[in-house]
């Protein structure tokens, strides 16, 4: 499946080398340093494409954005693999709902999606990898688990034995209850009878009547959607075998932590006796308006109507990492109306032809990104220095900030 186009990222100039990145590990809880590569590799879960991208996904997008502009700006490649989960429940009861086939419905919101994503500069990945194009990927997946004996059916369908892997568990830090409660309420149905254990996970669905299904070796169905990413991850990025983990960077919204990202982690050792990433990294939720922003509430805000109602993309850009990615945050018309006077601001700053010194703001905005993503403070030292500017300060480059700007946040200003 292709992704978008390509962003053009300036270069930067810099006199000394950029800081070591350091990234809060959902696994220990703390803040580590990103051990030195030259070659990165960065897995993010896509979407299930029933909806167009909302603020949530947006924000999810923008911090390994981030992450991959940093990375980048050091001089290290940067292997970035997304996949789309375009055959789901959600997607198929989604279609019945409207009446409309589903994968027209797919395709339409894979399209908006795209689109978003080039409007808000977000660098696309070198492999964007549908579910249903990686089928027979999943399956050879399936069958390894298989011969490593950690399958097993319930009437036609498959399932994982999580506990296989001894790491299971330590990614989420939750009780087996709390697991349990989590698991029920996003599609686990841990009380299935049948189950050698409640958290076990489904990796072959079996085809149901009107619903879509695909021949493999385990029979006509299609597959669970913790298989589908770590097939995908595992064989898209080229695990290096030197490295004591399969991938450097496994990434997504906060509500991925479980059971996704667990179970992910799980068949990952299994399938390959390493821990699947050197660091979890998570961004936080987005709210509306005080209130949790949901499908089921039914309050999400779609980029695309946002840009369609003519607000800025990067607007929207410096609303959302405006704030820490790792901080649960609410959106409102006040937090779009705030943003777009602050972006005004430093734009008006860029324009002069005389501005305050910019070669510390410039350092001050990499020492922020380097520590976890501090685009707070990031922001902070440019909204000073436009300030100074517009009162008067000399001795910079406004063309030299607007560079670092376009290649550190992907503010193009």
């Amino acid at each position: 499946m292709k992704s978008w186009p390509d962003v053009a990222i300036p270069l930067l100039d810099l006199d000394k080398p950029m800081p070591t990145l350091a990234l809060t590990n959902s696994k220990t809880n703390r803040k580590e340093d990103v051990l030195t590569r030259e070659t990165y590799r960065m897995y993010v879960c896509g979407i299930t494409p029933y909806d167009a991208t909302h603020l949530g996904h947006a924000a999810t997008y923008l911090t390994f954005d981030l992450i991959n502009r940093y990375l980048r700006t050091t001089g290290s490649d940067v292997k970035y693999v997304q996949n789309i989960t375009d055959i789901d429940d959600p997607l198929l009861e989604r279609a019945n709902r409207d009446n409309v086939d589903w994968q027209n419905l797919a395709t339409s919101q894979i399209d908006l999606f795209r689109a978003d994503m080039v409007h808000l500069r977000v660098i696309p990945p070198n492999h964007y990898i549908g579910a249903v194009e990686a089928i027979d990927l999943v399956t050879a997946s399936i069958s390894s688990l298989e011969r490593a004996g950690t399958i097993y059916p319930i009437g036609d369908d498959l399932y994982f034995k999580n506990y296989s892997s001894p790491q299971f568990g330590k990614l989420s830090h939750l009780t087996k209850n709390e697991m349990a409660t989590i698991f029920a309420e996003r599609g686990g149905n841990p009380t299935l009878q049948g189950k050698v254990d409640p958290l076990d996970c489904l990796v072959w669905m079996a085809q149901r009547p009107n619903e879509p299904g695909w021949p493999s070796v385990h029979g006509k169905g299609r597959p669970g959607w913790h298989i589908e990413c770590t097939a995908i991850a595992l064989k898209y990025l080229e695990p290096d075998e030197r490295q004591s983990t399969s991938i450097d960077i496994q990434g997504g919204g906060s509500d991925l932590i479980f059971p996704h990202h667990e179970m992910c982690a799980s068949q990952a050792h299994v399938l390959t006796g390493k821990e699947l990433a050197a660091t979890y990294v998570h961004s936080a939720m987005i709210g509306l308006d005080g209130e949790k922003m949901s499908k089921s509430k039914g309050n999400l805000v779609f980029v695309s109507k946002l840009i369609s109602a003519g607000v800025d993309p990067m607007v929207i850009r410096f609303a959302l990492i405006s704030q820490h990615y790792r901080k649960d945050r609410m959106w409102s018309d006040e937090v779009l109306v705030d943003a777009t006077k602050r972006v005004a601001r430093i734009r008006e700053a860029l324009s002069l032809n005389s501005v305050g010194q910019t070669d510390t703001v410039i350092a001050g905005v990499i020492n922020a990104l380097s520590q976890d993503l501090d685009t707070p403070a990031a922001i902070y030292a440019v909204e000073d220095w436009a300030e100074q500017s517009i009162n008067g300060a000399t001795g910079g480059d406004a063309h030299n900030l607007s560079t670092a700007l376009d290649a550190l946040l992907g503010l193009a200003l």
